[in-house]
């Protein structure tokens, strides 16, 4: 397969163009033929004149590069070596929601032919590829994994927003159904991949080693949140206390904040709902959830405390929170947690100005039913810094403080300023 896809004999397809497929399509195409197929027609017009929608690729990442963007299933026909990488989301219940997933099976499995190659990326639970998304392959298509076709899994890594560590400079995990489909998915990755590619023994350990990635990075958070509440009563900073902890080698300096996006806050619940599948109940990952979960709440109820406090009325305060994104400088909103912070401060009848350059206020209404300012306003009680956007690092205290009225109040989430001195104006952090 390795050897016709490189002379261009046959052709690789990638379903699903989002923040981890296309990258990966790019990447491709300039060594290989690839088909890049989504079914939003918007997203593809917008690729097709060398415009990421996810707003993460310059216009000269599509320099160079054989690729076919479609929305047509039909296309896909024309490929060999198939790549999926749909998002895998919750739904209301913290259920796993497969619907993508199994319907981008359902159209590789009715484009699918002998001497196939499927590879899954996107980040699932440990036998979901071979339980799950297996058996449409086969109704569809009438053919016989190992026999007829190959499959493999070989999870994505990118993290949105990163500069240094792109696409081809993270090792890249592989795994395949048999030793040849590991071996020429390995090849496959491997001409792209500069930090070359690790075999997994299997696909279930493939999909397990990348669902705790992230589960051991939210409950590593969690411990950071839940000593920053435990400070935070204390009377002690934070961030102060970390600094001083990371003066030890040993020491990992993670700090708190709110863990949303499509990976963190989300990776963990595929775990818990297996695990829950085969009678177990873990108590660790559990636990990390419910506190990441609840930070929201508790820094909602901390600032109407200190709105209190300083003699003001909750339900006629104005409060400015400055970035709705999950992380800092990417315009991705997916399970932003400022939206659930902000939704808190409303119930308290708070009047609520939301800002941020990255996001889309087109998305944002559409996706939470939030309307973001165009302008910033002033005299306000109370001014978040939620998200540490480069836009915001580069205010000055002073600006900050222009935006107050005479009883300032600054949350400052992401520890972006230094403690000020000015004694009238109350400065928290995490």
């Amino acid at each position: 397969m390795y050897q016709q896809l490189l002379n261009k004999e046959k052709r690789i397809a990638v379903v699903g163009l989002g923040y981890v497929g296309l990258p990966i399509a790019l990447e491709f195409a300039r060594h290989f033929d690839v088909i890049g197929f989504d079914i939003n027609e918007k997203r593809i017009s917008l690729m097709q004149k060398g415009i990421d929608p996810s707003q993460e690729l310059e216009s000269s990442a599509f320099d160079n590069t054989s690729i076919t963007f479609t929305a047509d299933p039909e296309e896909l026909k024309k490929a060999n070596f198939f790549i999926v990488a749909v998002p895998t989301d919750i739904d209301e219940h913290r259920v796993p929601n497969l619907t993508p997933l199994k319907k981008a099976s359902e159209t590789v499995g009715k484009a699918l032919k002998a001497g196939d190659y499927v590879v899954y990326e996107s980040t699932v639970y440990p036998g979901c590829t071979e339980e799950d998304c297996l058996p449409i392959l086969e109704q569809l298509s009438g053919l016989k994994m190992g026999q007829d076709f190959k499959l493999g899994y070989s999870p994505e890594r990118i993290v949105p927003g990163e500069k240094v560590r792109t696409l081809t400079k993270i090792l890249k995990i592989v795994s395949g159904c048999d030793e040849e489909s590991r071996s020429e998915i390995a090849k496959t990755y491997g001409h792209i991949i500069e930090a070359g590619v690790y075999p997994a023994s299997s696909i279930k350990v493939a999909e397990a080693a990348k669902v705790i990635e992230n589960t051991q990075r939210d409950i590593n958070i969690s411990l950071m949140n839940e000593l920053s509440i435990i400070f935070d009563r204390m009377g002690i900073d934070t961030k102060e206390v970390i600094e001083a902890a990371g003066t030890k080698w040993n020491f990992v300096k993670l700090y708190p904040g709110l863990v949303g996006g499509h990976c963190i806050g989300v990776d963990p619940y595929y775990l818990l709902h297996r695990a829950r599948e085969l009678g177990i109940e873990p108590q660790v990952i559990a636990s990390g959830r419910r506190v990441n979960d609840n930070m929201p709440n508790f820094i909602a109820k901390k600032l109407v405390q200190t709105i209190i406090q300083k003699g003001k009325n909750p339900g006629n305060s104005k409060v400015l929170v400055l970035g709705v994104t999950f992380k800092e400088d990417v315009a991705d909103i997916r399970n932003s947690k400022v939206v659930n912070l902000v939704r808190e401060l409303m119930d308290y009848s708070i009047n609520v100005h939301l800002m941020d350059p990255h996001a889309s206020p087109n998305e944002v209404a559409h996706e939470y039913k939030l309307m973001m300012m165009d302008e910033l306003s002033s005299n306000y009680d109370a001014v978040i810094v939620a998200v540490g956007h480069k836009e915001y690092r580069s205010m000055s205290m002073e600006y900050i403080r222009s935006l107050m009225n005479g009883q300032p109040i600054l949350y400052d989430l992401k520890g972006v300023f230094d403690r000020p001195s000015d004694p009238n104006l109350v400065y928290w952090r995490l």
